[in-house]
Order: structure tokens, then C-alpha cells, then sequence
């Protein structure tokens, strides 16, 4: 047993616990972090209005409750932001006079025996004192029963350091660390693993589903998933229920659980979910460009389930980032609220997680559904449609050469890294190419806005007019909206949050002027829109490769060479020519002195550099 415990699963064993010890240690910042966004950031509407609610107000127990928070029932008011109870009876206090303490039913404080600002230990339960002591007490308790609030904990670790830590200070203080250390893995497995696990193992034996659910061969992970998901459901339902019976911390405790549950199934489906369909659907979409089938791609991930995954989540993550960067540079060049129907990251008052625990889930999955839409249509008008007409028109182009030698230095998953990750940026970082892509959509727009006369939707610089119709915005254009103030000392880590996410760049809605034949003008434009992507994708997949393969050609003969190379060769050369051409573009008004000069300056740098 020893040999088997300490020789043959030593490293295993040490990666399977710096792992657990790991997503700890993530789990409790995070959760540490959701609770700095809920007390700055304000709880969802529902959850504010059972805390703030007067004692004796009568009112249905279904309003703003959870189920409002998954259909949307209810008002739709701005949540109010949380304020600090201590905070709230400090500025009522009169001056020259302490504040009088708040039970929040936590360790260490008055009603729940802790020690008092005496020092004296104050018990759980106190003597009532005789006269109006005692309706005092019940009034200041049915207050603090009212004002009660679980996550308003003071830091336990304000002036602890890195040698009382590790016990450098001479203590034994990290003895009791590491108890806790222990204790909150064990907890962690226990709560955040072991009880989802089997919840969902049962749900799936219920629903007979095990068979499915083994063929992903990620059955524990979904099973994990499945459990969270029928703890959120049960977490409505006792909260309906405590709702019901008016069991006002109970219900605060419930809420927070299922706001915390619900954003950590949210950012799962938003990091790890969405870019993983958008990876699959760029690989399905693009297997005529590499002559696969559906089966190859099939029997890759049975032989290598973590590795493929992995993979078209990488590709996936990659086509999200670039689209969201063309989405920032189309800002810059059109009207403010010509994309309204996107996220503009710019925007000062833009929190995704603020969203995630405000807005209710029918509207996550509205969004859900409107991301992969928008997305995958993309997919099949820049990849798909061109790969198409590639292989009706140029036969003999495709399939792309990526099959590399069993002695190859190199693997293909190594190239596309390289490719997504020096190749790209590289090309992208340039200001010269942003420049150039930013004047051909700028070229473009105003071409285009020309022909259909919609200027003054698109880009907003025409001048309205009396008798123009025109369409006016809910919120006025801030180019440069005012400077956010730095959080005030000892806020905490959500103030600051929120002051790092305020952000500039033009957000709002600019006015405009509707044409005559407004709809069909915006269906043209959509028209128009959809051939310039579809033959901007067709150069691109056709030009630098086959650039490319004819200067590698020229010293590599017939060889079959990887087409990563031969794009990047391509694709370098294509950004060589554009340099020159713009160079030469500005220098030819100069005058042939001028050119003659520049290029002795550079012959005569080159020389002194190589002798």
C-alpha cells in the first residue's frame, strides 16, 4: 500500500492536488469578486426589493421573485445599487457621536456572540432589560432582522502578510492555516463537486439518458453541469416556497445562491460553450477546403477526446476575438448606433457580469441564440460559400496540402498556432494595415452610401434639416464622456472594478435622416455588404496561397509543402507590395530629387550596417 500510494502515483497524485488546490483558490476570488460586484454594483432587482421592502408591507410573494428572473415578469426598472448598511448608519449619526452597531448575523458581531467594543463577550441571546429597554430591543431586532444581509462580511484577513502566512514571523499561526487550507479543499470537493456530481448523476438515471452522456467522453463534466443546472431549478423552487411562508433570510441566503449559480453557468456557456460550437462550425464548414469528411473529424476526437475539444475551442476563441476586433474598427468609422444590435465593448457602462446578475435568462438565451446566428451565418458566407466556388471554378486549387511527414520537426497543430498567433498579430499590429483596412471600410462605406444616399444613416455627417425626417435617439452621443473619479479609499475591490471599466470611444445614438424608401435601401445595403464579404473571403483564401506556392516553388521544385508556408510566404510578400505601392504612392508628389535622396540615405545606412 505504501509503495503503491508514494512510488506509483506520486506525480499524479501531486498534480491532481495542485489542481484541486488551484480551483480553490479560483472559486473563493471569484465568488469574493461576485460579492464586490453585488454590494457596488447593485443585486438584481428582484433581490433588492425583498432586502429594501418595508416588514409589514403586503404584496404577492411572486413579485420580482427568481421566476421573474428566468421570464422576465415584473418591472424592468434600473436595480438600485446596494449600499453598506454601516456605512448608511455612520452618516446618521451626529457628529462627534460613534455609530450604534448593526446585527448582520455574522461571527463577531453583537447579536450573533462575539465580542463587544468593550471587549466584554456579548452572548447570542441577551437579558431584556426592564421598561422600554425591552421594546427597544424588539424594534432594533425586527430593524436588524429586516437589514439582515449575508454577504455584508467584514474581511477577516485585513493585516495578514506573507510571513505570518508561512509562520516566518516565529508563530504558529500557519498551523491554523493550514487546517483551513484543508478544511476549505475539503469543503470545496465537497459543495462545488461531489454534491453537483450526484445530483446529476441521479437526474441523468432518471431521465435514462447515461448512454448519451458516456459517448461525449466527458461524462463528469457534463454530469457536473447537469447538477448545477437542477440546483438552480431547486433553488427557485425553495425559494418560492420560503417566499410563501415569509422566511425573509432564508430567501436572501437562496437568492444569492441562485445568482451565484446562475452567473457560473453563464460564464461557462459564454467562454466555454459559445467559441466551442464557432470552432466546430469553422471545422465542418471548412472540410471540402482540406478533402475530410465528417468521419475522419469523428474517429480524431474518439482517439483524442481532450485534445480536440481543445483545439476547435482555441479556433473558436480566435474567431471570436478577431470578430469583435473588426466589430471595434466598424465603430470607429460609422455612426454611432448604426450597430446597435451589438455589445459595444467601448462603452463606459458596459459589465458583463453586472448583465449576468441583472438581466433575466430568457434574455441570456435570446442573446445566446442572436450570437450563434450572427456568427455561424458568417461562417458560411466568408468560408463555405467561397470554399464552394473555389473548387467549381479554380479546379485543381483545393484541397489544401496540411499532411506533414512522420520525421517532420514540426506538427500542423504547431503551424496553426504559429499562423494564429506570430502571422496574424503580427500583420494586424501594424499601423500601416489598420490604417489600410480602416480607409477600405471607410472607402467602401462612403461608396456605398453614395449609391444608395444613405450618408447620413451611415456615417452622420450630413446636416439635418427642419423639414428632413428625422430619427432621433433615446441617448445623446458622448465622443468623450467625463472622467471617472478613483475610487474612494477603503471601497473595496469592486469600486475599483467599476472605475477600470469605464472606458472611452463614442457611445450613444446620433440622429440621422430616413430616406424615402428606407427599407429597401437597407436591404441593398445588406445585399452589398454580404458580395464585398464573400469576395473579400475569395481573394483571401486564393491569393497568398497561390502567391505563396509560386515563390516556394521556385527553389522547392514539385515538393509538397505545407500550405501554412506557403499562405504565410503569400501573405508576407501581399503586404510588401501594398508597403511599396503606399510608399511610392506618397513620395512620387515630392518630385524624382526627393526619391533619389531617400533612397541614398538608405543605400549608404545599409552599407555602413553590413561593412
Amino acid at each position: 500500500m505504501f509503495n503503491y500510494i508514494f512510488r506509483d502515483n506520486l506525480a499524479s497524485d501531486c498534480f491532481h492536488g495542485c489542481f484541486v488546490v488551484t480551483c480553490t483558490l479560483c472559486a473563493f476570488i471569484s465568488l469574493v469578486w461576485l460579492r464586490e460586484q453585488i454590494l457596488h454594483g447593485g443585486g438584481p432587482e428582484w433581490l433588492e426589493q425583498d432586502h429594501q421592502g418595508a416588514p409589514n408591507q403586503q404584496r404577492n410573494f411572486l413579485d420580482g421573485a427568481v421566476v421573474n428572473n428566468l421570464v422576465g415578469f415584473g418591472p424592468r426598472a434600473p436595480p438600485p445599487a446596494a449600499v453598506n448598511q454601516n456605512e448608511v448608519n455612520n452618516q446618521q449619526a451626529p457628529a462627534g457621536q460613534a455609530a450604534p452597531p448593526v446585527d448582520e448575523g455574522i461571527p463577531g458581531g453583537v447579536g450573533a456572540g462575539g465580542v463587544g467594543d468593550d471587549g466584554d463577550v456579548v452572548e447570542g441571546e441577551e437579558v431584556e432589560e426592564e421598561g422600554g429597554d425591552g421594546v427597544n430591543n424588539g424594534n432594533n431586532a425586527a430593524q436588524d432582522d429586516n437589514n439582515w444581509n449575508p454577504i455584508e462580511w467584514d474581511r477577516a484577513a485585513e493585516e495578514l502578510t506573507w510571513e505570518r502566512l508561512l509562520g516566518l514571523d516565529g508563530s504558529l499561526v500557519f498551523l491554523e492555516h493550514v487546517f483551513w487550507v484543508v478544511s476549505l479543499n475539503t469543503l470545496f470537493i465537497l459543495v462545488f463537486a461531489f454534491c453537483p456530481f450526484h445530483i446529476g448523476n441521479f437526474t441523468m438515471s432518471g431521465l435514462k439518458i447515461e448512454a448519451f452522456i458516456t459517448s461525449t467522453h466527458f461524462e463528469g463534466l457534463v454530469t457536473t453541469m447537469i447538477g448545477y443546472i437542477v440546483i438552480a431549478f431547486s433553488l427557485i423552487i425553495l425559494y418560492t416556497i420560503c417566499a410563501i411562508a415569509r422566511l425573509k433570510k432564508f430567501r436572501r441566503v437562496l437568492g444569492l445562491c441562485y445568482v451565484v449559480v446562475k452567473v457560473m453557468l453563464l460564464v461557462v456557456i459564454e467562454i466555454g460553450v459559445f467559441p466551442l460550437i464557432c470552432g466546430w462550425w469553422l471545422d465542418i464548414c471548412s472540410l471540402s477546403m482540406f478533402d475530410a469528411t465528417l468521419k475522419d473529424r469523428k474517429n480524431s476526437f474518439h482517439l483524442a477526446p481532450g485534445t480536440s475539444m481543445f483545439i476547435h475551442w482555441l479556433v473558436g476563441m480566435v474567431y471570436v476575438f478577431y470578430f469583435a476586433s473588426f466589430i471595434l474598427l466598424l465603430r470607429e468609422v460609422l455612426r454611432p448606433g448604426v450597430l446597435w444590435f451589438l455589445r459595444n465593448l467601448n462603452d463606459p457602462e458596459f459589465n458583463p457580469i453586472q448583465e449576468m446578475i441583472h438581466l433575466p435568462v430568457y434574455r441570456h438565451a435570446r442573446r445566446f441564440m442572436a450570437s450563434v446566428i450572427i456568427f455561424g451565418s458568417t461562417v458560411l458566407l466568408m468560408l463555405w460559400l467561397p470554399v464552394r466556388v473555389i473548387r467549381k471554378i479554380f479546379t485543381g486549387f483545393l484541397p489544401y496540402h496540411v499532411q506533414l511527414s512522420s520525421d517532420a520537426p514540426v506538427s500542423e497543430l504547431s503551424l496553426e498556432l504559429l499562423l494564429l498567433q506570430v502571422v496574424l498579430p503580427a500583420l494586424l499590429e501594424q499601423g500601416h494595415t489598420r490604417k489600410w483596412l480602416k480607409g477600405m471600410i471607410r472607402g467602401w462605406t462612403v461608396a456605398v452610401a453614395w449609391l444608395l444616399n444613405l450618408r447620413s444613416y451611415l456615417l452622420g455627417d450630413v446636416p439635418l434639416h427642419d423639414g428632413d425626417d428625422i430619427v432621433e435617439g433615446d441617448a445623446p452621443v458622448h465622443n468623450n464622456p467625463p472622467p471617472v473619479p478613483p475610487p474612494a479609499p477603503g471601497a473595496g475591490l469592486g469600486a475599483a472594478h467599476q472605475a477600470l471599466l469605464q472606458g472611452g470611444g463614442p457611445t450613444g445614438f446620433q440622429a440621422y435622416k430616413r430616406p424615402s424608401f428606407y427599407h429597401l435601401r437597407i436591404i441593398l445595403l445588406m445585399v452589398f455588404m454580404c458580395i464585398t464579404l464573400f469576395a473579400m473571403s475569395l481573394t483571401s483564401l486564393v491569393l497568398p496561397v497561390f502567391v505563396g506556392r509560386k515563390v516556394m516553388s521556385l527553389w522547392m521544385g514539385e515538393a509538397k509543402i505545407h500550405e501554412l508556408y506557403t499562405a504565410a510566404c503569400g501573405l508576407y510578400i501581399c503586404w510588401l507590395k501594398l508597403r511599396i505601392g503606399t510608399v511610392l504612392f506618397n513620395w512620387i508628389p515630392q518630385g524624382t530629387l526627393a526619391i533619389l535622396n531617400k533612397i541614398k540615405e538608405w543605400v549608404l545606412l545599409v552599407s555602413f550596417y553590413i561593412y
